[in-house]
């Protein structure tokens, strides 16, 4: 079986990469450095070229895909954020739903965040069409609305595919982690604007996740065990979003 994963050079996607090759998957992974292919998804180009580069080494079929590559709010231009995150996710998407469609037992996860629940899309600035605005109006913490933003928008993409894509064979989910001890999330402690209200976005479980723990959900929405799990979001978070909002259902 071939998998296609974005994000595989580090956190997340590397540990995902690491668990499916010891289950004897053939991984392709898709990263700026340490990947079979290398792209920058933030350029259509080049995201066209990695699709193209996958589709040649997979020859064509595809038994599963995995979208980690993302970035933190700490990136200087929210536009950034939302062009990995949200739109360069989706293009590979359904760039490699041909692919998938091929396969044996197909499916997809995309990585969100349980920071997708804390906007609702009527009021999401992406489904708005006023991100320039929007952004300029949250100054110095633009990243934060933006990866907000962001990660509610594909997810809510997701979902809005679960139809098309169960009726073509191809169950596609999102997982949504808490903090993980990732190069990301370091990243963000480092920012002063974020780092302190990082810090204390602690679980209820007392920790942050590890990048296997959250790996080990993603390969289990990839395998024959979760046959019916489709248009799905996963928390998986140490209890961060039943803590916050107890009463969602």
């Amino acid at each position: 079986m071939t998998i296609a994963i974005t994000g595989s050079g580090s956190g997340i996607g590397a540990a995902t990469a690491a668990a499916l090759t010891a289950a004897g998957r053939d991984v392709i992974g898709i990263d700026l450095r340490n990947a079979e292919v290398t792209a920058d998804l933030t350029d259509p180009a080049a995201r066209a070229a990695a699709v193209a580069a996958v589709l040649e080494r997979s020859g064509g079929v595809l038994d599963g895909v995995v979208l980690c590559a993302g970035v933190g709010p700490q990136v200087p231009d929210p536009n950034v954020i939302v062009e990995i995150n949200y739109r360069a996710t989706i293009a590979l998407l359904d760039a490699l739903l041909p692919a998938l469609r091929k396969g044996e037992s197909p499916a997809a996860v995309v990585v969100s965040s349980v920071a997708s629940t804390h906007i609702q899309w009527a009021e999401n600035p992406i489904a708005k069409g006023n991100e320039a605005e929007a952004f300029a109006q949250a100054g110095d913490f633009a990243g934060s609305y933006a990866y907000a933003a962001s990660k509610n928008a594909v997810t809510v993409a997701v979902r809005e595919r679960a139809v098309e894509w169960g009726m073509a064979g191809v169950r596609l989910n999102t997982v949504a982690p808490g903090s993980v001890d990732t190069p990301l999330l370091q990243a963000g402690l480092a920012d002063p604007r974020y780092g302190e209200s990082i810090r204390n976005f602690l679980a209820p479980i007392g920790r942050n996740g590890s990048p296997d723990e959250i790996a080990s959900l993603i390969v289990y929405l990839l395998g024959p065990h979760a046959g019916f799990i489709h248009g799905a979001q996963f928390v998986i978070d140490g209890g961060i979003d039943a803590q916050v909002r107890p009463t969602v259902v």
